[in-house]
Protein backbone atom coordinates (compact mmCIF):
# COMPACT_ATOMS: atom_id res chain seq x y z
CA UNK A 1 0.00 0.00 0.00
CA UNK A 2 2.58 2.33 0.59
CA UNK A 3 4.37 1.59 -2.63
CA UNK A 4 1.03 2.52 -4.39
CA UNK A 5 0.79 5.74 -2.15
CA UNK A 6 3.92 6.81 -3.11
CA UNK A 7 3.34 6.22 -6.62
CA UNK A 8 0.43 8.14 -6.50
CA UNK A 9 1.87 10.98 -5.03
CA UNK A 10 4.48 11.68 -7.32
CA UNK A 11 2.03 11.40 -10.26
CA UNK A 12 0.32 13.86 -8.72
CA UNK A 13 3.26 15.78 -8.18
CA UNK A 14 3.98 15.38 -11.96
CA UNK A 15 0.17 16.26 -13.30
CA UNK A 16 0.54 19.61 -11.31
CA UNK A 17 4.11 20.56 -12.67
CA UNK A 18 2.78 19.63 -16.20
CA UNK A 19 -0.81 21.29 -15.71
CA UNK A 20 1.39 24.77 -14.57
CA UNK A 21 3.75 24.00 -17.28
CA UNK A 22 1.01 23.66 -20.11
CA UNK A 23 -0.16 26.84 -19.12
CA UNK A 24 2.82 29.09 -18.32
CA UNK A 25 5.82 29.84 -21.18
CA UNK A 26 8.40 30.47 -18.33
CA UNK A 27 8.51 26.35 -18.56
CA UNK A 28 9.36 26.84 -21.92
CA UNK A 29 13.24 24.89 -22.30
CA UNK A 30 15.81 27.21 -23.42
CA UNK A 31 17.10 27.15 -26.76
CA UNK A 32 20.79 26.37 -27.37
CA UNK A 33 23.56 25.43 -29.94
CA UNK A 34 26.58 23.65 -29.71
CA UNK A 35 28.85 21.19 -31.39
CA UNK A 36 29.76 17.35 -30.92
CA UNK A 37 33.02 16.17 -30.12
CA UNK A 38 33.20 15.64 -33.87
CA UNK A 39 32.46 19.15 -34.25
CA UNK A 40 28.87 18.93 -36.31
CA UNK A 41 26.51 21.55 -34.34
CA UNK A 42 23.08 20.29 -32.59
CA UNK A 43 20.82 22.74 -31.03
CA UNK A 44 17.51 21.99 -29.52
CA UNK A 45 15.65 23.44 -32.49
CA UNK A 46 16.61 19.89 -34.43
CA UNK A 47 14.22 18.09 -31.69
CA UNK A 48 11.00 20.75 -31.93
CA UNK A 49 8.16 18.48 -31.84
CA UNK A 50 9.89 15.60 -30.16
CA UNK A 51 10.62 14.71 -26.33
CA UNK A 52 13.16 14.97 -25.59
CA UNK A 53 15.28 13.78 -22.70
CA UNK A 54 17.97 16.30 -22.10
CA UNK A 55 20.80 14.90 -20.01
CA UNK A 56 23.24 17.31 -18.51
CA UNK A 57 26.48 15.16 -17.47
CA UNK A 58 30.42 14.71 -17.26
CA UNK A 59 32.82 11.57 -18.36
CA UNK A 60 34.04 11.63 -14.75
CA UNK A 61 30.96 11.29 -13.05
CA UNK A 62 30.15 8.34 -11.65
CA UNK A 63 26.35 8.97 -10.81
CA UNK A 64 26.10 9.86 -14.61
CA UNK A 65 27.52 6.26 -15.70
CA UNK A 66 24.65 4.86 -13.28
CA UNK A 67 21.86 6.82 -14.47
CA UNK A 68 22.79 6.85 -18.55
CA UNK A 69 21.71 3.06 -19.06
CA UNK A 70 17.82 3.57 -17.33
CA UNK A 71 17.56 6.53 -19.31
CA UNK A 72 18.85 4.33 -22.50
CA UNK A 73 16.08 1.60 -21.14
CA UNK A 74 13.39 4.43 -20.76
CA UNK A 75 14.00 5.61 -24.87
CA UNK A 76 14.32 1.96 -26.12
CA UNK A 77 10.95 1.14 -24.40
CA UNK A 78 9.26 4.05 -25.92
CA UNK A 79 11.17 4.18 -29.34
CA UNK A 80 7.89 4.15 -31.21
CA UNK A 81 6.88 7.75 -29.82
CA UNK A 82 10.10 9.67 -31.41
CA UNK A 83 11.87 10.06 -28.36
CA UNK A 84 15.06 10.90 -28.46
CA UNK A 85 18.21 11.18 -25.71
CA UNK A 86 20.21 14.40 -26.14
CA UNK A 87 23.20 15.01 -23.95
CA UNK A 88 25.48 18.05 -22.93
CA UNK A 89 29.00 16.92 -21.54
CA UNK A 90 29.89 20.53 -18.87
CA UNK A 91 32.69 20.56 -16.44
CA UNK A 92 35.27 18.57 -17.69
CA UNK A 93 38.83 17.29 -17.23
CA UNK A 94 41.09 18.86 -20.11
CA UNK A 95 41.21 16.49 -22.93
CA UNK A 96 37.86 14.56 -22.20
CA UNK A 97 36.21 13.00 -25.05
CA UNK A 98 32.66 13.04 -24.12
CA UNK A 99 31.23 11.21 -27.00
CA UNK A 100 34.06 8.39 -27.15
CA UNK A 101 33.03 7.53 -23.44
CA UNK A 102 29.29 7.48 -24.47
CA UNK A 103 30.20 4.89 -27.40
CA UNK A 104 32.60 3.04 -25.47
CA UNK A 105 29.19 2.27 -22.87
CA UNK A 106 27.15 1.02 -25.75
CA UNK A 107 24.98 3.77 -26.15
CA UNK A 108 23.95 5.99 -29.35
CA UNK A 109 22.92 9.04 -28.52
CA UNK A 110 24.65 12.45 -29.51
CA UNK A 111 26.39 14.76 -27.08
CA UNK A 112 27.15 18.15 -27.10
CA UNK A 113 30.29 19.16 -25.75
CA UNK A 114 31.73 22.30 -23.85
CA UNK A 115 27.83 23.05 -22.53
CA UNK A 116 29.30 25.00 -19.72
CA UNK A 117 26.95 27.70 -20.95
CA UNK A 118 24.01 25.76 -21.66
CA UNK A 119 24.27 24.40 -17.79
CA UNK A 120 24.30 27.72 -16.85
CA UNK A 121 21.56 28.70 -18.84
CA UNK A 122 19.26 25.85 -17.43
CA UNK A 123 20.20 26.68 -13.66
CA UNK A 124 22.18 23.63 -13.97
CA UNK A 125 24.63 22.82 -10.26
CA UNK A 126 25.79 19.74 -10.51
CA UNK A 127 26.13 16.35 -12.48
CA UNK A 128 23.52 14.09 -12.89
CA UNK A 129 20.88 16.78 -14.29
CA UNK A 130 18.09 15.75 -16.47
CA UNK A 131 15.51 17.78 -18.04
CA UNK A 132 11.92 15.81 -19.48
CA UNK A 133 10.67 17.96 -22.34
CA UNK A 134 7.49 17.52 -24.06
CA UNK A 135 6.50 18.45 -27.84
CA UNK A 136 5.54 22.10 -27.31
CA UNK A 137 9.53 22.48 -25.80
CA UNK A 138 8.28 22.75 -22.30
CA UNK A 139 10.44 21.49 -19.80
CA UNK A 140 7.83 18.78 -17.30
CA UNK A 141 10.36 17.46 -14.90
CA UNK A 142 13.73 17.89 -13.88
CA UNK A 143 15.69 15.86 -11.75
CA UNK A 144 19.14 15.31 -9.78
CA UNK A 145 18.82 11.58 -8.91
CA UNK A 146 20.83 8.92 -10.33
CA UNK A 147 18.33 6.58 -8.63
CA UNK A 148 17.39 4.63 -11.30
CA UNK A 149 14.43 2.78 -9.24
CA UNK A 150 12.74 6.20 -8.96
CA UNK A 151 9.43 6.06 -10.62
CA UNK A 152 9.44 9.68 -11.49
CA UNK A 153 11.56 8.99 -14.29
CA UNK A 154 9.37 6.98 -16.43
CA UNK A 155 6.52 8.87 -14.86
CA UNK A 156 8.03 12.21 -16.59
CA UNK A 157 9.32 10.16 -19.86
CA UNK A 158 5.24 9.53 -19.93
CA UNK A 159 4.36 12.85 -19.56
CA UNK A 160 7.03 14.00 -22.70
CA UNK A 161 5.63 11.42 -24.91
CA UNK A 162 1.89 12.64 -24.92
CA UNK A 163 0.65 14.29 -28.32
CA UNK A 164 0.92 17.59 -28.47
CA UNK A 165 -1.88 19.80 -27.58
CA UNK A 166 -3.81 22.12 -29.88
CA UNK A 167 -3.45 25.81 -28.68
Amino acid sequence: MKAFLSIFLIFIGLMSFNASASNNKANQAPHWTLKTQAGKTISLADYQGKPVILHFWATWCPYCKKLQPKLVELKEKYQDTGIEIVAISFSEDEGAKPQDSITQRGYQFITGVEGDKVANLYGVKGTPTTFFINRSGQVVFKSTSSNIADPQLELAVKEIIKPKQAL
